[in-house]
């Protein structure tokens, strides 16, 4: 979810303002700081969720640190595997989410990086292999463009869930397979199409707050949306 500042914002980010609305800006523009939070969170975020694949794996049990650690098998399984599941469901779900927002953001002039939260990718990880729950707030894109208006800031926020939407639909083909890649695209439909709902909630700092506010009938649209396909992707599922 992105979250836009308009106030106290530093003498550097100024001149950046004037920058990029004076001069056309390039599509995607990142930098080495965006990357590294990128990554740090890409990894952390599919590490919690493959622990709390590992608490289904074993019946709604606490794997034990070893099988987290990798020393000892999960039924068969062992975290690596789990691992790379999550990295290509859960873990792209959030960096396509977050980039919708970051190049949305930059189309209309604003400054959009990435930032990871440490502290709470640390807690998602202990609460995944604690309590079997998946607290994911690995950070956000952080937008800065005084400029933006509520039309402009609907459309940023919605652009994440509407991503997620679209993997939800990229994922699906593989339902027709069978083992590993059958299980890259249960996980990969279940976690996009969650991942659009929740955020599309009307509440807190959610997407779905900002996109009621610009415009309730695309509100409307786009959560009926996220609805219907759900309950499609649960026919294919059982």
């Amino acid at each position: 979810m992105p979250e836009i500042e308009q106030s106290q914002v530093s003498g550097l980010e100024q001149v950046h303002f004037q920058t990029v609305r004076s001069k056309k800006m390039a599509i995607f523009n990142t930098s080495s700081t965006e990357l590294k939070h990128l990554f740090i969170a890409w990894v952390a975020i599919s590490y919690a969720f493959a622990i709390l694949i590992a608490w289904i794996e074993l019946g709604n049990r606490r794997p034990t640190s070893s099988q987290i650690l990798g020393s000892s098998q999960i039924l068969g399984s062992n975290i690596t595997d789990l691992f790379i599941i999550s990295l290509v469901t859960v873990g792209i779900s959030f960096i396509f989410h977050e980039m919708g927002h970051k190049f949305v953001a930059q189309q209309y002039g604003a400054w959009a990086e990435f930032r990871m939260s440490f502290g709470m990718l640390l807690l998602a990880i202990y609460m995944a292999w604690q309590i079997g729950i998946l607290f994911a707030a690995p950070g956000a894109v952080q937008i800065f463009g005084p400029h933006i208006n509520k039309k402009q800031y609907g459309k940023i926020a919605a652009s994440g869930p509407v991503m997620n939407l679209f993997l939800a639909f990229a994922f699906m083909p593989l339902l027709s397979d069978t083992g590993f890649l059958y299980d890259i695209g249960r996980w990969g439909v279940i976690i996009n199409l969650l991942l659009a709902g929740f955020n599309m909630l009307p509440i807190s700092v959610l997407d779905g707050r900002k996109v009621l506010a610009w415009n309730p009938i695309v509100y409307i649209g786009l959560f009926m949306t996220i609805i219907v396909v759900g309950m499609f992707s649960i026919t294919i599922l059982i």
